[in-house]
């Protein structure tokens, strides 16, 4: 009993300090233990406040890319309805390229629909070149594949002379001849001395005959050259030598006539009894030469 209750054992229970370098290392090894337990707790920690991190920095930039696709859809958008030259292609570009670029200096002819041929252009020049140089007229002839910014020919045509002459002086003698190859027509303009020589009766004849006729069976070159020998012979007084008449342009119908229907029902109905008799007779014909042999 007196050695369990000595001071001496009972004091480890009390004194934590230890006594011997045993003891000063053993005490030291549950600290270490504890370090190395800390560590990971800490790293641990770090690692998960990176990965909660991580996800929220793409939203910013998901949400910036989601406005991003939002405005170029808009912004393509606004360039289809306000853009009229994206609908139009190259024929809206060809009726400006006409305006801006004035009359021909060489020629007397702007082929923008590109349909005339170089023999025509030739004739074209030779012809309005001999009138120029004798009555001072000068005809240009234009031709385009489609009109958009215009209503119809005549508007375009009346555009092309106060572009290409914005007084009156400069376009007092001058006339502007327009056709549109897909809409099958033209007009005709020009200054007030330039209306007076050629007179409005040539003038509407060359517009409801020359032009449109011969355009919708796509004689272009003839078509033009036609008008052009018109307008020159109006401005020196000869007699018209006239349009296509409505008999040339004339197409054939599938349609039978009366007269036609009534002759083809003629022959029909003589086929279709021819058949019937050879139907019934060679039948019979045959019986009555098989029994008689019996």
């Amino acid at each position: 009993m007196e050695t369990i209750l000595s001071p001496h054992s009972l004091s480890p229970l009390f004194n934590p300090k230890p006594s011997s370098p045993k003891a000063l290392v053993s005490s030291l090894q549950p600290k270490s233990n504890s370090l190395s337990l800390t560590k990971p707790i800490t790293s641990s920690l770090k690692k998960h406040q990176l990965q909660s991190l991580k996800p929220s920095l793409p939203i910013p930039t998901s949400w910036f890319s989601y406005a991003q696709q939002g405005l170029a859809a808009l912004a393509l958008t606004l360039a289809l309805n306000f853009s009229p030259l994206l609908s139009s292609g190259n024929a809206l570009a060809s009726e400006f390229d006409v305006l801006n670029e004035g009359p021909p200096k060489e020629t007397y002819v702007v082929d923008d629909a590109g349909v005339l041929s170089r023999v025509t252009r030739s004739d074209l020049k030779r012809l309005l070149s001999d009138l120029e140089s004798r009555k001072n007229f000068h005809i240009n002839f234009v031709t385009v594949r489609k009109l958009t910014s215009k209503a119809d020919a005549f508007e375009y045509a009346d555009q092309v002379l106060e572009r290409w002459y914005p007084s009156v002086e400069e376009g007092n003698d001058k006339g502007i001849v327009v056709l549109v190859t897909s809409q099958k027509e033209g007009a005709i303009t020009g200054g007030p001395a330039f209306v007076q020589a050629v007179g409005e009766t040539i003038l509407d004849a060359t517009v409801s005959e020359n032009l449109p006729v011969l355009a919708t069976e796509e004689k272009y070159n003839e078509a033009v050259y036609s008008s052009a020998k018109r307008l020159v012979a109006a401005i020196d007084g000869l007699p018209d030598p006239g349009g296509p008449t409505f008999k040339d342009n004339k197409r054939e119908s599938n349609f039978k006539t009366k007269e036609e229907t009534e002759e083809k029902r003629g022959q029909f109905s003589l086929v279709v009894g021819g058949l019937l008799v050879i139907a019934f007779v060679v039948p019979m014909a045959q019986y009555y030469a098989y029994v008689s042999r019996k």
